[in-house]
């Protein structure tokens, strides 16, 4: 089964790439890796939400941001290098969770971007993560991810 097909079969559609907010591209490819720029929850060229994990934005809320920022990255990731097919292994994700004082449920928010690389890669989308706690994120936004996936 394609990539695209298991997209629909989750009902999942890849939003467009979001255009970056600084001076740096969305995905750079090398030597059989794609390394994404952080990606932020953005939706239709807006912020859903935005503060603080713990504070001002509840911990599921969160978690929903997650799975779209790794949504951003894939659809960076399908336009640097041309399909999806062609990811062998979600190799690492790293999550940043704007937390307030004494939020420690980073792990949780960053499953977000997890699960849905489970559901869309299976085993090829087990991955090496980390998951960390900041004070402040671009654009106030709760979440931000970046993935390293292998290609062929």
């Amino acid at each position: 089964m394609s990539i695209a097909e298991r997209l629909s079969e989750l009902g999942i559609t890849l939003p467009t790439v979001v255009p970056p907010v600084a001076s740096y591209v969305p995905a750079v490819s090398a030597n059989g890796f794609v390394y994404t720029s952080g990606q932020l929850p953005m939706v239709d060229g807006a912020m859903p939400r935005t503060g603080k994990v713990g504070g001002e934005v509840s911990a599921e809320d969160a978690k929903a941001d997650a799975r779209q920022c790794a949504l951003n990255a894939l659809a960076a990731i399908e336009a640097e290098i041309g399909s999806l097919d062609r990811v062998t292994r979600i190799v690492k994700v790293v999550g940043f969770v704007a937390s307030a004082d004494g939020f420690t449920g980073q792990p949780g928010v960053v499953n977000g971007a997890s699960d849905v690389l489970g559901e869309i890669f299976g085993d090829a989308g087990k991955h090496a993560r980390s998951a960390v706690g900041v004070f402040e994120l671009p654009l106030s936004a709760p979440v931000e991810v970046e993935l390293v996936v292998a290609y062929a």
